[in-house]
């Protein structure tokens, strides 16, 4: 493959280059940043962790744009000198420049707030809906993993469960088919507990960048190398009344962005809840 440029030198997008180094599945990360020393900097501290950290990806930055030109993928992050999300219109206008470039490359956004500009990049900018993608429900849901493991004494690696809708407020948990170590998650969690840990979703909006590094990583290298795993993303829908609405969803990926978007497993009340979330959301 070529290589993943990551736009923006932030926590957010050097705690990404750092996570993709680590996991040593991508050959070549660009950190493209206007304000290139912060971008050159973090890149070197990177690199000199390489002999301890036994990684042999290629980092290197970047201060021009057109430098992810030809990237087989481009994650949107956050900016080296605010530390802030690209979001907005100075996020819109960064968009339209890559577009300019006439890349083919999917887009993915790696921040809590780039809803909004997801579904911009598209109604607005024209971008194949199938080409844009957002990776911070992954973050939420490794959360609720993890305090599901921990309210059952249990390892968040055995246990499955499901978000859709739109985070913070809208979201739906798949509880019902929910499971840990093969059994329903629901058999070990009384129902108090349940809605409890419901209760505290809109509290873990946003993920830290760590959460959210590690939740773009893992679908950027699904991307580039192909993967049986269903993520779950920000979607632009594509049918019916809920047409250009922007929502957490699962999916497949591959090299093209998104593959399928996928129907979630819900009960009926689960499902309900999940299309009061989308009929609420903002439109573009």
């Amino acid at each position: 493959m070529g290589f993943v440029a990551v736009i923006g030198g932030g926590p957010l997008g050097g705690a990404l280059a750092h996570k993709l180094a680590l996991r040593d599945r991508i050959r070549d990360v660009r950190l493209i940043d206007p304000h290139g020393g912060i971008a050159q900097g973090k890149a070197l501290d990177i690199l000199q962790s390489a002999a301890v950290d036994r990684f042999s990806a290629r980092l290197t930055s970047a201060h021009a744009l057109h430098s992810a030109a030809g990237a087989d993928a481009i994650v949107i992050a956050d900016a080296a000198d605010t530390g802030r999300e690209h979001t907005g219109e100075p996020g819109l206008a960064l968009i339209r420049q890559i577009a300019a470039f006439e890349t083919t490359a999917p887009l993915v956004f790696a921040g809590a707030g780039q809803r909004e500009l997801i579904g911009r990049a598209v109604a607005e900018l024209h971008v194949p809906r199938s080409r844009v993608l957002g990776t911070a429900p992954g973050a939420l849901e490794s959360a609720l993993r993890a305090l599901a493991a921990l309210a059952i004494d249990a390892s968040a690696v055995e246990v499955q469960l499901q978000i859709v809708g739109t985070p913070p407020a809208g979201v739906a948990v798949g509880w019902e088919e929910a499971s840990v170590s093969g059994m329903p998650l629901t058999s070990q969690m009384p129902p108090h507990a349940v809605a409890a840990l419901s209760a505290r979703i809109p509290r873990l909006w946003p993920p830290g960048p760590m959460a959210l590094a590690s939740a773009a990583a893992r679908v950027v290298e699904g991307i580039a190398h192909g993967s049986r795993r269903r993520f779950t993303c920000f979607v632009v829908l594509d049918a019916g009344p809920s047409r250009n609405a922007v929502t957490a969803m699962p999916v497949e990926v591959g090299s093209k962005g998104i593959a399928r978007v996928l129907e979630p497993a819900l009960t009926r009340q689960e499902r309900t809840q999940m299309e009061n979330a989308i009929e609420e959301a903002p439109r573009r």
